[in-house]
């Protein structure tokens, strides 16, 4: 894997792990019970994750196919990703982007949830491998909101974006539905 990616990445499954340890503990009930009506659940946030995850991963395997057409990111994706990373940690409900919300699927398991994650995170490590230190830089996703990013741009949206769902999942553990 490229040396730009490995801490980036190795950040990402520390905190994919210390998440999931987090919430092992519930029960499958509790798992799916919205804090309140119209709120969503630990399984929905976390299927949430996940499913960005996987359509940003497709996503970025269609466009490697071109990669040698792509540019190379610089002081624009910079400034986005810095707006980006702040978006993400102040304290405002988003809507999530509508490609997103159509293929999310109904909540997984915990179990259930827990495998697909640690394979899409294999499948990334794989797909990371992959990229030469020639195309590190070449802008290969594209954030709903905040444009295009490189590979390295795009793991630390994946970090910030579970960052930004974890104080929901702390408010949920601390104030479970009655």
């Amino acid at each position: 894997m490229n040396k730009l990616f490995t801490p980036v990445f190795h950040e990402l499954e520390k905190q994919r792990e210390d998440l999931l340890q987090s919430v092992r503990h519930l029960s499958e009930e509790a798992f799916n019970q919205p804090p309140k009506p119209g709120k969503w659940s630990v399984a929905q946030i976390l299927t949430h994750i996940l499913t960005s995850e996987k359509l940003s991963l497709t996503y970025m395997k269609r466009k490697v196919q071109a990669i040698d057409q792509l540019k190379d990111s610089g002081v624009m994706e910079s400034l986005r990703l810095w707006l980006l990373i702040v978006s993400q940690r102040i304290p405002v409900k988003y809507k999530a982007p509508r490609v997103v919300v159509e293929n999310t699927p109904e909540t997984l398991t915990l179990t259930q949830l827990t495998e697909e994650w640690a394979n899409l995170r294999k499948e990334l490590a794989s797909f990371l491998s992959t990229i030469n230190d020639k195309h590190a830089r070449r802008v290969i996703y594209k954030h709903p909101m905040a444009g295009r990013f490189d590979v390295q741009q795009t793991l630390i949206f994946f970090r910030e974006h579970i960052h930004h769902h974890r104080p929901q999942i702390e408010r949920i553990l601390r104030h479970p539905a009655k």
